[in-house]
């Protein structure tokens, strides 16, 4: 079928209508496609960032917790004393308190000169360790006067104690009745630990 001048002309405005409109169609759809594609984009990117943002957070909370930490240990060292130069008059005035306290029949020690702990493993920032090993020798009634004396030094603070190790002998002395006979010696060798930050030397 053959379409005279006049019937195309006719047809060559709904032709360019509907070419206009199938390009408009098509540049919606690509238009649609492309913000959707923009819109994943900054979905993906606002949620790396809260990612981020929420694990920046843990890590803060984590540091507050630690630092939180290590101020109570701060407090607790600084309440016994432990933190800084060693307190010897200190140590003396204690084993002489407990002596009398507990009754104890003899007790005699020397303490050696203070060394640096260079074997401290996690030693917590620029902290240096030393220690001072008390050498005692106590006379006692009974195994219990040994495990009470150990607990009131603890308790007097002043230092970190650490027994290193201490022996226990019979004295073979018999019991006399006119006083109390010491049955047990008692021969202990403890560090006295302080901690020192060389910066406050």
């Amino acid at each position: 079928m053959r379409l005279t001048r006049g019937e195309l002309k006719q047809l060559a405005g709904p032709v360019v209508v509907g070419l206009v409109l199938t390009l408009g169609g098509a540049a919606l759809v690509w238009s649609a496609g492309e913000a959707l594609r923009s819109g994943q984009r900054h979905f993906a990117a606002a949620q790396a960032e809260r990612r981020q943002n929420t694990e920046r957070l843990a890590r803060i909370a984590e540091e507050e917790r630690e630092v939180k930490e290590k101020i109570d240990l701060y407090q607790r060292l600084k309440q016994l004393h432990i933190l800084g130069e060693e307190r010897r008059l200190e140590w003396a005035d204690a084993m002489a308190r407990i002596r009398k306290e507990r009754e104890l029949l003899d007790l005699r020690y020397t303490v050696e000169r203070q060394r640096l702990l260079t074997s401290v493993a996690a030693r917590p920032g620029n902290i240096d360790f030393y220690a001072s090993t008390m050498k005692v020798d106590l006379a006692l009634l009974h195994e219990e006067d040994l495990l009470r004396f150990l607990a009131d030094l603890r308790e007097s603070g002043n230092a970190y104690y650490a027994v290193r190790k201490c022996g226990l002998m019979r004295t073979g002395q018999a019991v006399s009745g006119a006083g109390m006979t010491p049955r047990l010696r008692a021969d202990c060798e403890i560090d006295l630990i302080t901690l020192v930050d060389p910066a406050k030397k």
